[in-house]
């Protein structure tokens, strides 16, 4: 079985930053591309950012210039910086691996983490 364990969060001010992590472990092959997602109470969980393999990345609109994603393949890790906060940006964050092999000749499949509050408030 494939897990994703986020850490990171956590209750920070307006204007401050946290560091997420999450950590694919398991069996795994390859992994596609890594992102996170978020959803606020009473909203659709939406894409924050996402990247790729070779490192193509994509942002929601809401958090370009603010956040950055990054991902170490040796790890199975992706990161999101995130500067900058406002209280728009409280919400779970759920990381998601997308079409993940868990041998070379197995069929892709998506996992997601459990999600890890950022509660952004003075």
């Amino acid at each position: 079985q494939v897990q994703l364990v986020e850490s990171g969060g956590g209750l920070v001010q307006p204007g401050g930053s946290l560091r997420l992590s999450c950590a694919a472990s398991g069996s795994i092959f390859s992994i596609n591309a890594m992102g996170w997602y978020r959803q606020a109470p009473g909203k659709q969980r939406e894409l924050v950012a996402v990247v790729t393999t070779g490192g193509s990345t994509n942002y929601a609109d809401s958090v370009k210039g603010r956040f950055t994603i990054s991902r170490d393949n040796a790890k199975n890790t992706v990161y999101l910086q995130m500067n900058s906060l406002k209280p728009e940006d409280t919400a779970v964050y759920v990381c998601k691996a997308d079409r993940v092999r868990r041998y070379s000749w197995s069929s892709s499949l998506d996992f997601w983490g459990q999600g890890t509050q950022v509660t952004v408030s003075s």
